[in-house]
Protein backbone atom coordinates (compact mmCIF):
# COMPACT_ATOMS: atom_id res chain seq x y z
CA UNK A 1 0.00 0.00 0.00
CA UNK A 2 3.08 2.25 0.05
CA UNK A 3 2.12 3.49 3.51
CA UNK A 4 3.88 3.87 6.84
CA UNK A 5 0.70 2.56 8.44
CA UNK A 6 -0.31 -1.10 8.65
CA UNK A 7 -2.63 -1.88 5.74
CA UNK A 8 -5.77 -2.13 7.90
CA UNK A 9 -5.22 1.42 9.21
CA UNK A 10 -4.97 3.00 5.77
CA UNK A 11 -7.77 5.53 5.39
CA UNK A 12 -10.87 4.94 3.27
CA UNK A 13 -13.97 7.13 3.38
CA UNK A 14 -12.86 8.93 6.51
CA UNK A 15 -11.74 6.00 8.64
CA UNK A 16 -9.31 3.08 8.56
CA UNK A 17 -10.21 0.13 6.35
CA UNK A 18 -10.66 -2.23 9.31
CA UNK A 19 -13.01 0.16 11.10
CA UNK A 20 -15.67 -0.37 8.42
CA UNK A 21 -15.66 -4.10 9.17
CA UNK A 22 -15.64 -3.55 12.93
CA UNK A 23 -18.59 -1.19 12.65
CA UNK A 24 -20.58 -3.98 11.00
CA UNK A 25 -19.55 -6.34 13.79
CA UNK A 26 -20.41 -3.80 16.47
CA UNK A 27 -24.00 -3.75 15.15
CA UNK A 28 -24.32 -7.47 15.97
CA UNK A 29 -25.11 -8.29 19.58
CA UNK A 30 -23.02 -11.21 20.82
CA UNK A 31 -21.59 -12.07 24.21
CA UNK A 32 -18.09 -12.42 22.75
CA UNK A 33 -15.79 -9.58 21.75
CA UNK A 34 -14.13 -9.75 18.33
CA UNK A 35 -10.57 -11.09 18.42
CA UNK A 36 -8.12 -9.17 16.27
CA UNK A 37 -4.94 -10.93 15.23
CA UNK A 38 -2.10 -8.41 15.11
CA UNK A 39 1.53 -8.62 14.08
CA UNK A 40 3.18 -5.98 11.91
CA UNK A 41 3.16 -2.64 13.78
CA UNK A 42 0.68 -4.14 16.23
CA UNK A 43 1.13 -1.22 18.63
CA UNK A 44 -0.37 1.20 16.10
CA UNK A 45 -3.37 -1.05 15.53
CA UNK A 46 -4.04 -1.51 19.23
CA UNK A 47 -3.55 2.14 20.10
CA UNK A 48 -6.03 3.20 17.43
CA UNK A 49 -8.70 0.56 18.03
CA UNK A 50 -8.52 0.67 21.82
CA UNK A 51 -9.78 -1.74 24.47
CA UNK A 52 -13.09 -2.79 22.93
CA UNK A 53 -11.47 -5.84 21.36
CA UNK A 54 -9.34 -8.83 22.31
CA UNK A 55 -5.92 -9.00 20.66
CA UNK A 56 -3.91 -12.06 19.68
CA UNK A 57 -0.30 -11.71 18.52
CA UNK A 58 0.95 -13.52 15.41
CA UNK A 59 4.69 -14.12 15.55
CA UNK A 60 5.82 -13.63 11.96
CA UNK A 61 3.63 -13.51 8.87
CA UNK A 62 3.20 -17.13 7.84
CA UNK A 63 -0.22 -17.08 6.23
CA UNK A 64 -3.89 -17.06 7.11
CA UNK A 65 -4.00 -20.43 8.89
CA UNK A 66 -1.03 -19.34 10.99
CA UNK A 67 -2.89 -16.12 11.88
CA UNK A 68 -6.02 -18.01 12.93
CA UNK A 69 -3.98 -20.46 15.02
CA UNK A 70 -2.47 -17.49 16.86
CA UNK A 71 -5.94 -16.72 18.26
CA UNK A 72 -6.51 -20.22 19.66
CA UNK A 73 -5.96 -19.33 23.33
CA UNK A 74 -8.27 -16.31 23.05
CA UNK A 75 -11.33 -18.08 21.62
CA UNK A 76 -13.98 -19.07 24.16
CA UNK A 77 -17.03 -19.44 21.88
CA UNK A 78 -18.34 -22.77 20.54
CA UNK A 79 -18.19 -21.40 17.00
CA UNK A 80 -15.88 -18.93 15.30
CA UNK A 81 -16.07 -16.83 12.13
CA UNK A 82 -12.88 -15.81 10.34
CA UNK A 83 -12.92 -12.39 8.67
CA UNK A 84 -10.30 -10.16 7.04
CA UNK A 85 -9.40 -6.67 8.14
CA UNK A 86 -8.96 -5.48 4.55
CA UNK A 87 -12.58 -6.27 3.51
CA UNK A 88 -14.54 -3.15 4.51
CA UNK A 89 -17.81 -3.76 2.65
CA UNK A 90 -19.32 -6.80 4.39
CA UNK A 91 -22.82 -6.04 5.68
CA UNK A 92 -23.94 -7.04 9.13
CA UNK A 93 -26.98 -8.72 7.52
CA UNK A 94 -24.64 -11.08 5.69
CA UNK A 95 -22.68 -11.86 8.84
CA UNK A 96 -25.90 -12.58 10.71
CA UNK A 97 -27.00 -14.91 7.91
CA UNK A 98 -23.73 -16.81 8.11
CA UNK A 99 -23.90 -17.03 11.90
CA UNK A 100 -27.54 -18.13 12.07
CA UNK A 101 -27.22 -20.77 9.34
CA UNK A 102 -24.10 -22.18 10.90
CA UNK A 103 -25.55 -22.41 14.42
CA UNK A 104 -29.16 -23.38 13.65
CA UNK A 105 -28.12 -26.16 11.29
CA UNK A 106 -25.38 -27.29 13.68
CA UNK A 107 -22.77 -27.14 10.95
CA UNK A 108 -19.12 -27.88 11.45
CA UNK A 109 -18.01 -25.78 8.48
CA UNK A 110 -19.93 -23.05 6.66
CA UNK A 111 -18.51 -20.67 4.06
CA UNK A 112 -19.45 -17.87 1.71
CA UNK A 113 -19.00 -18.17 -2.03
CA UNK A 114 -19.39 -15.36 -4.51
CA UNK A 115 -20.32 -15.31 -8.21
CA UNK A 116 -18.87 -12.57 -10.36
CA UNK A 117 -20.24 -11.57 -13.77
CA UNK A 118 -16.72 -11.61 -15.24
CA UNK A 119 -13.09 -11.15 -14.28
CA UNK A 120 -12.81 -7.74 -15.96
CA UNK A 121 -12.08 -4.28 -14.52
CA UNK A 122 -13.09 -4.10 -10.84
CA UNK A 123 -13.73 -7.86 -10.82
CA UNK A 124 -10.21 -8.69 -11.98
CA UNK A 125 -9.07 -9.14 -8.37
CA UNK A 126 -11.48 -12.07 -7.98
CA UNK A 127 -9.56 -14.07 -10.55
CA UNK A 128 -6.92 -14.69 -7.89
CA UNK A 129 -9.52 -16.12 -5.51
CA UNK A 130 -9.89 -19.89 -5.39
CA UNK A 131 -12.34 -21.22 -7.98
CA UNK A 132 -15.13 -23.45 -6.61
CA UNK A 133 -15.39 -26.91 -8.17
CA UNK A 134 -18.58 -28.79 -7.36
CA UNK A 135 -19.75 -32.39 -7.63
CA UNK A 136 -23.52 -32.95 -7.48
CA UNK A 137 -23.90 -29.51 -6.00
CA UNK A 138 -21.42 -30.04 -3.16
CA UNK A 139 -18.01 -28.37 -2.90
CA UNK A 140 -15.50 -30.89 -4.21
CA UNK A 141 -12.39 -28.73 -4.48
CA UNK A 142 -11.10 -25.17 -4.49
CA UNK A 143 -8.39 -24.52 -7.04
CA UNK A 144 -6.21 -21.46 -7.40
CA UNK A 145 -6.26 -19.76 -10.79
CA UNK A 146 -2.66 -20.67 -11.60
CA UNK A 147 -3.32 -24.40 -11.34
CA UNK A 148 -6.75 -24.37 -13.04
CA UNK A 149 -7.15 -25.68 -16.58
CA UNK A 150 -8.82 -23.45 -19.18
CA UNK A 151 -12.31 -24.73 -18.40
CA UNK A 152 -11.85 -24.29 -14.66
CA UNK A 153 -10.60 -20.74 -15.17
CA UNK A 154 -14.00 -19.84 -16.59
CA UNK A 155 -15.75 -20.78 -13.34
CA UNK A 156 -17.08 -17.55 -11.87
CA UNK A 157 -17.99 -18.91 -8.42
CA UNK A 158 -15.06 -18.03 -6.18
CA UNK A 159 -13.97 -18.37 -2.57
CA UNK A 160 -13.62 -15.11 -0.60
CA UNK A 161 -12.14 -17.07 2.32
CA UNK A 162 -14.75 -16.22 4.96
CA UNK A 163 -15.52 -19.28 7.06
CA UNK A 164 -17.56 -20.26 10.10
CA UNK A 165 -16.19 -23.23 12.05
CA UNK A 166 -17.24 -25.31 14.99
CA UNK A 167 -14.39 -24.30 17.26
CA UNK A 168 -13.47 -27.78 18.46
CA UNK A 169 -13.24 -29.09 14.88
CA UNK A 170 -11.12 -26.11 13.82
CA UNK A 171 -8.52 -26.64 16.55
CA UNK A 172 -8.48 -30.42 16.01
CA UNK A 173 -7.66 -29.96 12.33
CA UNK A 174 -5.79 -26.70 11.77
CA UNK A 175 -2.46 -28.36 12.55
CA UNK A 176 -3.00 -30.54 9.46
CA UNK A 177 -2.44 -27.52 7.20
CA UNK A 178 0.95 -27.91 5.55
CA UNK A 179 3.40 -25.18 4.58
CA UNK A 180 3.09 -24.36 0.87
CA UNK A 181 5.70 -23.27 -1.69
CA UNK A 182 5.41 -19.69 -0.46
CA UNK A 183 6.41 -20.98 3.00
CA UNK A 184 3.00 -20.05 4.38
CA UNK A 185 0.04 -21.89 5.87
CA UNK A 186 -3.20 -21.11 4.05
CA UNK A 187 -6.58 -21.41 5.75
CA UNK A 188 -8.07 -22.42 2.39
CA UNK A 189 -6.49 -25.85 2.95
CA UNK A 190 -9.11 -26.46 5.64
CA UNK A 191 -11.60 -27.01 2.83
CA UNK A 192 -9.54 -29.88 1.44
CA UNK A 193 -9.05 -31.30 4.94
CA UNK A 194 -12.81 -31.21 5.56
CA UNK A 195 -13.61 -32.89 2.25
CA UNK A 196 -11.05 -35.64 2.83
CA UNK A 197 -12.62 -36.25 6.25
CA UNK A 198 -16.05 -36.61 4.66
CA UNK A 199 -17.19 -33.38 6.28
CA UNK A 200 -19.99 -31.60 4.42
CA UNK A 201 -19.38 -27.90 3.81
CA UNK A 202 -22.44 -25.69 3.56
CA UNK A 203 -22.06 -22.69 1.26
CA UNK A 204 -23.97 -19.41 1.29
CA UNK A 205 -23.92 -16.80 -1.48
CA UNK A 206 -22.59 -13.30 -0.92
CA UNK A 207 -22.42 -10.41 -3.35
CA UNK A 208 -18.92 -9.87 -4.77
CA UNK A 209 -18.98 -6.19 -3.82
CA UNK A 210 -19.19 -7.20 -0.13
CA UNK A 211 -16.00 -9.28 -0.29
CA UNK A 212 -13.88 -6.88 -2.28
CA UNK A 213 -10.57 -6.57 -0.46
CA UNK A 214 -8.28 -3.53 -0.46
CA UNK A 215 -4.73 -4.83 -0.80
CA UNK A 216 -3.14 -2.41 -3.26
CA UNK A 217 -3.24 1.27 -4.15
CA UNK A 218 -5.12 0.36 -7.34
CA UNK A 219 -7.80 -1.43 -5.31
CA UNK A 220 -7.97 1.53 -2.94
CA UNK A 221 -8.61 3.77 -5.95
CA UNK A 222 -11.29 1.42 -7.27
CA UNK A 223 -12.98 0.98 -3.89
CA UNK A 224 -15.25 4.08 -4.11
CA UNK A 225 -16.81 2.51 -7.24
CA UNK A 226 -17.68 -0.56 -5.12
Amino acid sequence: MNSALPKVLVGFRGKPIIQHLLDSLNDIQTEHKPIIVVGHKYDLVQSYLGNSYIYAFQEGQLGTAHAVAAAKDKVTADNVIVLYGDMPFIKNESLLKLMSNHVLQKNTFTMFTSKVPSFDHKYQVFQSFGHILRNNGEVAQIKEFLVCNEQERQITEVNPGIYAFKTSWLWNNINKVKMNKQKEYYLTDMVEIAIKNGQRIQTLPIEPNEVYGINTLTQLEQAPEI
